[in-house]
């Protein structure tokens, strides 16, 4: 019994540490554009100063998309083929668990029913956390027809990171996540 208990409480464990450093992303992007025609790009300032997150934060959102273009082979330019932008969305989650596992006082536990003292077991009730999971848009935009043409979105927890090497690390990892959508696979326009 004690070890169903042990594996249980070890198995939640490993499932919120999953779920806080994990970034879901979703894709979508325009099938009648050729995107082997894109080799430069640019910010698009109005759209990023929409963005309502704080302005270091956008600049490690910015360093870090800059990064992560320049390794696929883009380069910046003043006349660019894509425009970059960026939006984001935050909101509250609370997660409610109730796995009656718990610690406390009372009679009894795993070793001896008959002693008066602190322990594991049944009955702790629920256990209660809450954490802001945000949502990271990135747009690419035909600098031309000034057209949405791809638009990645990671969606992941974004806990209030103090150290800001983890934060950097966080955003980077946002960024790179999302990013690995473009080029779409069909890179070709169809026809």
């Amino acid at each position: 019994m004690k070890n169903i208990k042990l594996f249980s409480l070890a198995i939640l464990a490993l499932g919120l540490l999953a779920s806080c450093s994990s970034v879901r992303v979703v894709a979508d992007y325009d099938q009648k554009v050729d995107f082997q025609t894109y080799d430069t790009f640019a910010f698009y300032k109005t759209g990023i100063d929409r963005a309502q997150i704080s302005d270091l934060d956008k600049k490690r959102i910015l360093r870090a998309i800059d990064a992560e273009m320049s390794a696929r082979g883009f380069t910046k330019s003043q006349e660019p083929d894509l425009l970059v932008s960026i939006f984001t969305k935050e909101r509250e989650e609370v997660d409610v668990f109730n796995n009656n596992i718990g610690w406390g006082w009372g009679w009894g536990g795993f070793y001896n029913p008959w002693i008066w003292g602190p322990g594991w077991g049944w009955g702790g009730g629920n256990m209660v956390s809450t954490r802001t999971e945000g949502s990271l848009y990135i747009d690419l935009i035909d600098a031309k027809s000034k057209e949405l043409v791809w638009q990645g979105r990671g969606v992941g927890t974004l806990n209030n990171i103090k150290n800001i090497e983890k934060k950097e690390k966080r955003i980077r990892e946002f960024v790179s996540e999302i990013l690995e959508e473009y080029p779409p696979a069909n890179r070709v326009a169809a026809n």
